[in-house]
């Protein structure tokens, strides 16, 4: 017979492997009533309302009468798709400003193909947001608009306001890079912030890719957290695909994530080589096409949001923004939260949206 303690585990084991298999075949169950409209991501009600080329820019429906008057643009990264912001219903950032009488235009960059291997960053910030905060100050007779940056589409946006800032009213970044010399971050040393070349021949990948491959930014960012985002999510997977709710969140995520678009070569390569190397920004050694980008150009109100626990962007790189900025209306807040915790967590939507919009309302 065996001992009472050793018989005690054994009855624990027995009950937590039950519990298990009948959490992997309701799971199976709701697997197989799954469609994938099921796993739909941008959601919320939008028109196509201009494009040009790959581009396409998004005018959201609005849910409410009195809206505010100046819309606000959307600017994401070129690296993955621009819908993490409208996740899902009750995950949806642009859902939750909407509520809130914001007018919302998105940006979505689309997939480049082999056609568009030679575009600058040129062509994305005097070209194409440029156009589109064109079309936009036309459709609504405004002189200026509202310009909300993420991550990479913040550092673009920045650049923006500090070559037309007669063309923006407020700027708004969130997990936004600025000072891209911290020596502590895995993905900027990666890319090259310590060693320059030496870490990464940003020349030879992009003279032998043309296009950087979607499916390698994916992979670089995994091996960040290679036991976190790789291998536990997966192992923790049949914990929770019993819950439909769950599950469809962690599919939605997954379908978000591996949606990566390719890099265009020439506009990858200036990135890396002006921003991650060579830390131009704040320094005010970028060019943008024939413009030199200074930041003390921008004069306009500035919200800087940024994630306490973000491993992609450090908040040392985002907070550094004060420093280079040339106005004197800065407010910046802080979430307790990573990088996709900024778009998903539920607290923060909870908060987020009410801060951008009493903020936007205060400088109408």
């Amino acid at each position: 017979m065996l001992p009472f303690l050793m018989q005690m585990r054994l009855d624990d084991a027995t009950e937590e492997y039950t519990e298990l298999i009948k959490k992997i075949v309701k799971g199976i169950e709701n697997l197989s009533r799954l469609r994938e409209e099921d796993i739909e991501i941008g959601v919320t009600p939008k028109e196509a309302v201009y494009r040009e080329e790959k581009l396409t820019l998004y005018h959201f429906q609005s849910t409410v009468q009195k809206q505010l008057r100046t819309p606000v643009l959307i600017v994401y990264a070129l690296v993955n798709r621009p819908f993490m912001v409208d996740l899902q219903e009750d995950r949806s950032l642009v859902a939750n400003l909407l509520k809130l009488g914001l007018d919302i235009y998105l940006i979505d960059w689309g997939y480049p193909t082999r056609a568009d291997r030679w575009l600058t960053l040129d062509d994305y910030i005097n070209g194409y947001i440029n156009n589109c905060v064109d079309f936009i100050r036309k459709k609504h007779d405004l002189d200026k608009i509202n310009l909300l940056g993420i991550c990479q589409g913040g550092t673009f946006s920045l650049c923006y306001s500090a070559i037309y800032p007669e063309k923006v009213k407020n700027l708004i970044v969130m997990v936004t890079p600025v000072d891209f010399q911290i020596s502590d971050s895995l993905l900027y040393m990666r890319g090259g912030c310590t060693l320059g070349a030496e870490a990464l021949d940003i020349d030879l990948m992009v003279d032998c890719l043309g296009n950087i491959p979607g499916d390698f930014l994916n992979f670089e960012f995994l091996m960040l957290k290679p036991r976190q985002l790789g291998i536990q999510k997966y192992l923790d997977f049949p914990e929770i695909m019993h819950s439909e709710d769950k599950l469809l969140n962690f599919l939605r995520m997954e379908k978000w994530i591996f949606d990566s678009p390719d890099q265009a070569g020439e506009a990858y390569r200036q990135f890396l080589k002006d921003f991650y190397q060579a830390n131009k920004l704040i320094k005010g050694e970028v060019t943008i096409g024939d413009k030199q980008v200074n930041l003390g150009n921008i004069r306009m109100p500035v919200l800087n949001l940024y994630a306490e626990k973000d491993h992609l962007v450090p908040p040392r790189s985002s907070i550094a923004l004060e420093r280079y900025i040339g106005t004197t209306d800065y407010t910046v807040r802080s979430f307790p939260v990573g990088h996709i915790g900024i778009y998903v967590s539920s607290k923060v939507q909870r908060d987020l949206p009410p801060i951008i919009a009493n903020w936007l309302n205060a400088r109408e």
